[in-house]
């Protein structure tokens, strides 16, 4: 969050990431909507089915579910079905690129602790039983390719435009990219600045933080 924060076009990465978290979660909806599975551990609890469903009770769904961050620990996610693929590994992996893409590089050993912290966050949620093996491999190799797809077409103009030789124009969310990048040349740089306009010695822009 920080270095969200600090960064000097904070709301361009910011853009990005509300977008490819998005998709990222569209996409899952789908996923466990269309392949239900059994759940992980026996003793995970799950909510009796309701025999029918009105937008209160799914109001009520969504916000005890909002109201646990997700986590099981604190007896407010008591759904089950949401497997395919591991929201945790989402966010795990997609905290690991935004700071390897958008910190300094010379901050490697941050890039590496990141690394690091996030490879065993998943490896807990494989060993707590949360998800099944092949949730954690769908949701990183989902994340990845997007992420990497993304940022390919937002560092190139010429994968911002419709073309006979952009295939990649093809993509159902093109339209969204396109509207979310108009304003953007190229790649953004990783420079940095004090987000207030208070103190007053705080205004003074940073170099550029490449090397």
């Amino acid at each position: 969050m920080l270095l969200i924060i600090f960064h000097k076009h904070r709301f361009i990465v910011l853009r990005r990431i509300f977008l490819v978290m998005g998709l990222l979660y569209m996409m899952r909806s789908i996923t466990f909507y269309v392949t239900a599975l059994p759940i992980v551990s026996k003793t995970y609890y799950c909510s009796e089915k309701a025999n029918h469903t009105t937008p209160l009770i799914i109001t009520k769904r969504v916000l005890q579910l909002m109201s646990g961050f997700g986590l099981v620990i604190n007896g407010k996610h008591t759904y089950c079905g949401d497997l395919i693929f591991s929201g945790h590994t989402v966010i795990l992996v997609l905290c690991y690129l935004i700071i390897k893409e958008y910190s300094p590089k010379r901050c490697q050993p941050i890039h590496w602790l990141v690394g690091i912290t996030s490879f065993v966050g998943v490896i807990m949620i494989l060993v707590a039983h949360g998800h099944y093996t092949v949730d954690v491999i769908i949701a990183y190799w989902v994340t990845t390719r997007l992420w990497y797809i993304y940022h390919t077409m937002a560092n190139n103009v010429q994968l911002k435009q419709y073309g006979p030789n952009n295939f990649l124009a093809r993509l159902w969310w093109f339209p969204l990219f396109k509207y979310f990048e108009k304003n953007v040349g190229g790649v953004v740089p990783r420079q940095y600045d004090w987000p207030l306009p208070w103190p007053r010695r705080f205004l003074a822009k940073h170099p550029n933080r490449d090397s």
